[in-house]
Parts: structure tokens; sequence; C-alpha cells
């Protein structure tokens, strides 16, 4: 049986009820999706972010740097030992690193003809004294025949001339006498200037040190002057006294008007840069180097540290006003130091040139502007911004604003 399709169709108002539906249908989605949204961002603004704290601590009183400059740490007393005289090197009892006193034995020289010549002028001094006594045992006997000669004179048994003989011969041994004492003088001082070169041939340590450089090995010529030809050394070792080290910088002579003896400097080494090494003025050398228009000043440690060598690069601070009181320095020309605060470095955020620090307030965290000092290891130095005792975020997420809420970990 056929259908006709023709005659089905839909009724008007039902199709109009149908859209009316769904339209509300889809309002009521919207603002059920609202709410919800509302409802999450409530919920996540009074959620507590799990942070870890720092407590902000005073680093201690720091001065306004009113010159940087850069030198090297020198001793005062250094010394390139040589012998006073030319020789071969017999044997070096000293190595790199050694500490050595005053006076101790370096090295020695072969002393083969220095010791010989010891032995010929010894000898010679003995001939001297041997002729001496000679001498004067003739001197005695001839005193005796003088004396007989005396008695013999008064009775007329010799003639004028025997006793001028006799008196003669007194005279002359007397002479000989004086002459032998000078000769054995004059060998005496033979003896020790034979002497002296035998004891030039031992190198001593002039003053206590440490032994930086060894330039001579056994078997090698050395002399106190160059010889030429690569082949004769001019030193056997290089000393250094420990005790004498200071810094020396070249400050430009446009700013030397700042530097004055005693004035307080921060010192810090390259190898060190986290070690600030208080410091202060020695002197300032009191000439400029024409072609570096510079002006020398040394700079004395205030306590010196095994980690501090010679030669070591250094970078100085030189700090405001003349005051020597704590190592942090003294007080600035208002009377009053800027104190330095201590954080972890984690906890400084940066926003371009803008550097802060989200400090913790009851449960609430506020971003707060600080001013940077240098870093000292894992900690920042703060010159501005927080105060002591403070309690600042470590490693803040960056989903942290201001004014959040926080739940500190312990």
């Amino acid at each position: 049986m056929t259908q006709d399709l023709s005659k089905l169709s839909i009724d008007p108002s039902a199709r109009e009820s149908t859209g009316l539906d769904r339209r509300i249908v889809v309002a009521i989605a919207v603002a059920a999706a609202v709410v919800l949204v509302v409802l999450l961002l409530v919920v996540a603004r009074n959620r507590a972010s799990a942070v870890r704290v720092a407590v902000v601590r005073e680093a201690g009183t720091a001065q306004a740097a009113v010159l940087n400059a850069s030198g090297y740490v020198t001793p005062r007393r250094r010394a390139t030992v040589s012998a006073k005289i030319t020789g071969k090197v017999k044997e070096v009892l000293i190595d790199e690193g050694m500490r050595v006193g005053a006076n101790q034995v370096l090295a020695r020289l072969d002393d083969v003809d220095a010791v010989a010549m010891l032995r010929a002028a010894e000898a010679q001094h003995a001939v001297a004294v041997a002729a001496l006594e000679d001498v004067e045992v003739k001197l005695a006997n001839a005193r005796k025949t003088l004396e007989r000669a005396k008695n013999l004179r008064a009775r007329d048994l010799v003639s004028e001339e025997e006793f001028d003989n006799a008196d003669t011969a007194v005279r002359s041994y007397e002479a000989q006498i004086a002459l032998a004492r000078e000769s054995i003088t004059a060998a005496e001082r033979s003896v020790g200037i034979a002497r002296q070169n035998v004891e030039n041939c031992v190198i001593r340590s002039p003053f206590a040190g440490i032994v930086v450089s060894k330039d001579a090995q056994p078997g090698e010529m050395v002399s106190p002057v160059s010889a030429g030809g690569g082949y004769t050394r001019t030193g056997i070792a290089t000393i250094v006294d420990m005790a004498s080290l200071e810094i020396e910088v070249d400050v430009n002579e446009s700013y030397i008007a700042r530097v004055s003896p005693g004035q307080r400097v921060e010192a810090v080494l390259d190898a060190y840069p986290d070690w600030r090494i208080p410091s202060k003025v020695r002197t300032v050398i009191p000439t400029a180097d024409r072609q570096k228009a510079t002006v020398k000043v040394r700079i004395t440690f205030d306590e010196l540290d095994p980690r501090i060598l010679p030669d070591m690069g250094v970078k100085v601070s030189f700090l405001e006003g003349l005051a020597e009181g704590a190592p942090g320095g003294a007080a600035d020309s208002s009377g009053a130091g800027v104190t330095i605060m201590l954080v972890p470095r984690d906890a400084v955020g940066k926003e371009g040139e803008q550097a802060y620090v989200y400090v913790v307030r009851d449960d609430r965290v506020e971003r707060r502007a600080v001013r940077l000092g240098r870093e000292r290891g894992a900690d920042m130095e703060l010159v501005a911004g927080v105060r002591s005792g403070e309690r600042v975020v470590i490693s803040p997420g960056s989903g942290l604003r201001d004014g959040a809420k926080v739940l500190v970990q312990q």
C-alpha cells in the first residue's frame, strides 16, 4: 500500500517551542560556567601557596666607596739570593714552597780552590810565627852579648867597635821582631780573607721566608754578575717574606686626592671573590708615572692569611673617611653607616633593572623593591628595602603575586 508523504507536516507551534527551550538551556549553561569560574578564582585566591622562607640577617655596617682600583699582592721583602763569588754549584738544599729561616744554608758551591788557598794562607801564617820565634831567640842572645860587652867596656877589656857591634845587633833583632810581628798580622789578614772565600761558597738566606723560585741546579755555574752566553746563573733562589705582603695599586692621578694614608680599604682577591679583606692605606708614593698618569698606592692587610699569595690579582675599594673601626668600615661623612642585610641569592627576583623580594607578613606576601649590594657566595647583600628579622620567600615561583596567601613550610 502506498502512503502519501506530501501530507506530512510539523506543527508551527511545536517548532517555536523547541527553539525557545534550546536558548534557555544555552543561557543556563553560560551562567553556570561564569559562576564556576568565579568560584574557582575565589578558591584559588584564598588557597595558600606553600613557600620556604629565610630570615633577613644583618651583615654589618658598610661605608660608601669613593674609589675603586685593581692591582696585585706584592711583598715588601723579596730577594733573589745569589753567591758573592763565581763558582760551580755543589749542592742545593731547598725547593719551591719550602719555608726557610734567617741565615739558613740554601746551597753550597765547590770550595776546593778556596780551601786550598786557606791552607796556603795558614801555612804562611805559621812561617811568620816561626820566624818571629827565631828572631826572639837571637835577640835574647844579642842582649846577653851586649850586657857582657858593657861590663868589659867599663874595664877597657873590649874595644869601642866591639861594643858598638853588640849594641847594633840588639837593635837589628828588635827591628826584625817588629817586622816579624807585622808579617804575622799580614798573614792573619790573609787567613781571614781565605776563610771568607770559603764561607762565600755557602749561600744563606738573608731573612726568614718562603722559597718561591729555585733558579740553579748542582753542576751549574753561578755568578753575582751576568756573564752572558746563557750558561751562568745569577741567582740560586728567590725568597719572599710572607709577613710583608701588601697590595700595590695604580690610582689615576685625577682621583688621587680621594686617597690618604690610613684610609680604610676593602680588598677582594680575584681567586676568592666572596672574601672581603679589611685593609688600610699604608702610603701614597710621592711621585707619578708620566706615561700612565697614575700614582702608586701601597695598602696593608689588617690581618694576613695563608690564602694570600704574592702576585695575586686584587680589586680594592677605598672607603670614605679615615676612622679605623670595625672590619666593615667606619662611619660615613654624615656619621651613620649603611646597614647591609643578607638574604639567600635565590630569594631575589628581577624585573628589568628592578630587583625585588617577597616579604612574608602574617599569612600573605608583600612584593618589595630592594637595592642590591655584592654577592657573598650563596647570599646577596641588600643595601635597602628590608629590615633585619623579616622573612623573605626563597625561590618564589612565577605564579606568586603581591598580596597572595602563603603557607610557610617548616
